[in-house]
């Protein structure tokens, strides 16, 4: 048969036929005299299979190995990771959904909910902690990064983050501890970088929290240094920091030197 008459067989198109070929998907046919292809049904066969494996959704890197194993092997086990992709994906799409639905919800009655964006977890979280962070500018900027976190950070992130803050605040009188750190770093909104208030701050600041969270991208912090040649933070982080006043910075950074090198208490 001719090439066109294998696309409309298969129901591909004669391009696809022929990227195919390029990419060594398919074995390329004897061809007659007047120099046009010859394919057979085998031919027929390798391209259904290929176009069914596109349709699964694996790429053609991943097509050729299939089809590099006659046993089928790897087509099994290529297929089950495909499976188990999906089924994550699928359990994502769900969530998402059920938020959607929260704030379709809302919007039916007029407001959406402050916490629409985030997971059930955090909003939650937040819920406990509101009269801490009602009456706190400090507390209010802490609430967006937690937010951005939780929107931006892979599902294995963001569950490192709720079991940290979730330890954090387990302790009997944290609420109060969480209170007085947020009282320190607010009264350092018009204070300059080298009042003695700022070390304060960032003693008490590391010894409540930063000790157990991770940083903002997920990474170790024995793994980071900060010296003028290599800040090591990254680049939430660093726009996380911009947007507090110069002591307050600075006593944010201290807490995280503090943490890293063990020296909170």
């Amino acid at each position: 048969m001719r090439i066109g008459e294998l696309a409309a067989i298969v129901g591909v198109t004669t391009r696809a036929v022929r990227h195919y070929h390029h990419q060594g998907l398919l074995p390329e046919p004897e061809r007659r005299p007047n120099g046009y292809r010859e394919y057979t049904l085998r031919h027929a066969v390798e391209l259904a299979r290929i176009r069914r494996l596109t349709e699964l959704g694996l790429g053609l890197t991943e097509v050729r190995d299939v089809l590099a194993d006659d046993a089928g092997r790897d087509l099994v086990e290529v297929l089950a990771e495909l499976d188990a992709d999906l089924a994550r994906q699928e359990a994502a799409i769900h969530e998402r959904r059920a938020r959607l639905r929260q704030l379709l919800a809302g919007a039916e009655e007029g407001a959406l909910p402050d916490d629409g964006f985030v997971s059930a977890e955090l909003a939650a979280f937040l819920g406990e902690l509101g009269e801490i962070q009602d009456d706190s500018p400090m507390a209010v900027k802490d609430r967006e990064m937690l937010t951005l976190i939780d929107v931006t950070a892979p599902p294995e992130a963001r569950a490192e983050l709720m079991t940290s803050l979730a330890g954090a605040f387990a302790a009997p009188g944290a609420a109060d501890a969480a209170r007085a750190v947020y009282a320190r770093l607010d009264a350092l909104a018009d204070a300059a970088p080298d009042d003695p208030r700022v070390a304060e701050a960032a003693r008490a600041l590391a010894a409540w929290l930063l000790a157990d969270l991770p940083t903002p991208d997920g990474t170790d912090r024995t793994d980071r240094t900060d010296g003028p040649d290599r800040t090591g933070r990254p680049a939430l982080f660093a726009a996380f920091l911009a947007d507090f006043s110069p002591a307050q910075a600075e006593a944010v950074r201290l807490a995280v030197r503090l943490a890293t090198e063990g020296g909170a208490t």
